[in-house]
């Protein structure tokens, strides 16, 4: 395994990050026990879930994902061994309906994060998404509708970094994060904790792949130059870069042939891109979906790239990833399709 300081907390962190969301849904308690038995043996120490998990969001199970972790610290007792990241979620069926990021509802997020986790504290705490309506989860355009929106009526930024703050002082959270947030989003988050003298977010978990490389083109540059880390997630949109859904494929029990409503990475112009990935692949004698998660973890911006399996030997094919150098012709022929289909998946 490779490791990479993790920004402003002096900790090394696994450059495969274990990803969590399917455990609920497609993985059951003993399946997800499995994973983190393999992810930890293969030297994988930084682990990503979050309070709204299982995906698809489903609030008779909310929070199961976080639970099948906490009974395995509790089972194995290495808490101390793993990196954690969780999150708070603007969703409204979770607590109540307290969805803001001020002090009050980030508490009572953490209460809840802590007792499934089965855990004292957390390393990195993450804001889901945005209270603020903005381009993210597949909106390539800012909307009249963003423009229109005021953000008088959202918690104020400052308010969200001090309660953060607080959280650290207690000791409850080590550090804090952002997730699917944009090039503004992140610089204010920066701008007013230097301002007022607090810390600032330490990393981003945003989408990243090659069928949405989107994050060069504004939130790149500050990860480099202010130390904000990226967390990649969907890698491998959805599986759609193993290729196992080309030529209109629909394998039993994969993500995409259970839940259609994911469709951001199958669309005309994704699934030609996939296409010509799966044939530099080939040509190469690389295993596809190794050479979408060796881009990603190429990239000098991305701290830990978030992976997920339903099954041990996919586990265990994506962090051997790691292992695997993309040659100049590779990348060569990875950027000529980039240039024909430019972030189809945003």
């Amino acid at each position: 395994m490779q490791y990479q300081t993790l920004p402003q907390l002096d900790e090394k962190v696994s450059k495969i990050c274990l990803g969590t969301m399917t455990w609920g849904q497609q993985n059951s308690e003993s399946d997800a026990h499995a994973q983190m038995d393999v992810a930890l043996s293969e030297g994988v120490n930084f682990w990503d879930t979050a309070e709204m998990y299982p995906s698809p969001p489903d609030k008779d199970k909310q929070g199961d994902t976080e639970r099948f972790m906490g009974t395995w610290f509790h089972k194995t007792k290495q808490r101390d061994k793993v990196i954690l990241a969780s999150k708070m979620s603007p969703m409204d069926f979770l607590r109540d309906g307290q969805t803001r990021f001020n002090a009050e509802h980030i508490s009572s997020a953490i209460d809840g994060n802590l007792e499934r986790l089965q855990t004292d504290y957390i390393d990195i705490y993450q804001l889901h998404w945005p209270e603020r309506q903005a381009n993210f989860f597949s909106q390539r355009g800012y909307t009249e509708e963003m423009v229109a929106q005021s953000l008088d009526d959202l918690t104020p930024f400052l308010e969200t970094i001090q309660a953060l703050n607080n959280e650290i002082k207690k000791g409850r959270i080590r550090a804090y994060g952002l997730s699917n947030d944009t090039a503004w989003g992140l610089m204010r988050y920066l701008w007013e904790a230097d301002k007022n003298g607090l810390i600032a977010p330490i990393t981003v978990q945003n989408p990243y792949s090659l069928l949405n490389r989107l994050y060069e083109v504004a939130m790149a540059e500050i990860a480099h130059r202010e130390n904000v880390g990226l967390l990649a997630y969907s890698p491998l949109g959805f599986g759609v870069l193993s290729g196992k859904y080309l030529d209109g494929k629909r394998p039993t029990g994969a993500r995409l042939t259970m839940y259609d409503r994911f469709a951001r990475y199958t669309n005309e112009q994704a699934l030609s891109a996939t296409a010509q990935y799966a044939k530099i692949a080939a040509d190469a004698g690389l295993d596809m979906a190794q050479m979408a998660l060796a881009f990603v973890n190429s990239r000098s911006f991305v701290t830990s790239n978030i992976i997920g399996a339903t099954t041990i030997e996919q586990l265990k094919s994506n962090i051997d990833s790691i292992h695997v150098t993309l040659s100049s012709d590779v990348l060569e022929a990875i950027e000529a399709v980039h240039t024909q289909h430019p972030n189809p998946s945003p």
